[in-house]
């Protein structure tokens, strides 16, 4: 993909950042073996910053000073259910419980190939359980917490908000997703490759989705929340909020799961951004395209938290 595809606002940034081959599994074990040397902060920004241990992951919880509002956010990183831990988005979990005042736990799930669906989807489950039965300790009314996340974090996130629905019991009281990475039918389009898309091409997309779940995308049968797009009734799913840059991979799959949801009678806003390549939000924060789809993202969880 030639730069000047690329919003003006964003392509300095995008002009030096290579796309990585992720989805060779040497080089995909050489970024998961470094992930694991970031360093973990105790606070950022004023937020304390809490790690707790699950049966077989892990939970991050980010609270801020003083008298909270009550509401909560559940978060998912990304890294295409391959790479990535919970420590990635400390930023991003940092400003959403400072600035909203909101308590937000992010997910530090196990990733693929060594730990295939469904090892990803039962952790975030179990995170949201986790959330649930310690919302009283935390100051979180349980039908205030929302679900969030980007990238395969937001295809997490749509499948665990499925997953919720199922099972019955509080709801989520809404869903937020940055680009994320729902149909495995994308990275069987090999005509994609040729577009070489920035930071996340089609390539690592068909590697990822092969290691999450544990065989080739495309195939008739997959199981159940592995793939979100898949589903066929969306419908009693909570108010929605998408975002997307429109020469990022995943868009047309993302466009056609919001229109979905809005034909089930979700209420769902779906952004999209003009020339914005793959999580451009959180790799350059600070243009105004990133900042305006915050701002739209901040008024969707005040507004379903009741902030």
């Amino acid at each position: 993909m030639k730069i000047e595809n690329i919003n003006p606002q964003l392509q300095n940034t995008y002009r030096l950042i290579p796309t990585l081959p992720i989805h060779n599994p040497i080089f995909l074990r050489f970024v998961q073996f470094i992930s694991r040397f970031k360093l973990k902060r105790k606070s950022l920004f004023g937020v304390a910053i809490h790690d707790y241990k699950l049966a077989n992951s892990g939970v991050r919880v980010y609270t801020p000073s003083g008298k909270t509002s009550g509401a909560g956010l559940l978060w998912i990183h990304g890294g295409g259910y391959i790479i990535g831990t919970a420590v990635f988005n400390d930023r991003e979990c940092a400003i959403y419980a400072k600035e909203l005042n909101i308590t937000v736990v992010s997910v530090d799930y196990r990733l693929a190939p060594q730990h295939p669906f469904p090892a990803a989807c039962d952790d975030c489950f179990a995170a949201w359980e986790w959330f649930l039965d310690n919302a009283d300790t935390l100051g979180v009314s349980p039908d205030r917490i929302a679900v969030s996340g980007q990238s395969a974090g937001g295809g997490l996130a749509a499948g665990l908000v499925q997953r919720i629905h199922d099972t019955g019991g509080t709801q989520p009281a809404g869903q937020a997703l940055f680009c994320p990475m729902l149909d495995d039918h994308t990275a069987t389009r090999t005509e994609l490759d040729l577009i070489k898309h920035r930071l996340w091409n089609n390539k690592n997309n068909r590697g990822a989705w092969t290691y999450y779940l544990g065989q080739p995308p495309g195939l008739k049968q997959v199981p159940l929340y592995s793939v979100p797009a898949r589903r066929q009734n969306l419908v009693g799913l909570p108010p929605s909020w998408l975002a997307v840059g429109d020469i990022d991979l995943f868009y047309e799959e993302d466009t056609l799961y919001a229109k979905r949801l809005t034909e089930a009678g979700v209420n769902c806003e779906f952004y999209v951004v003009a020339g914005g390549p793959h999580a451009f939000e959180s790799l350059v924060p600070n243009a105004p395209v990133s900042i305006d789809l915050l701002k739209s993202n901040y008024q969707f969880l005040r507004r379903v938290l009741a902030l």
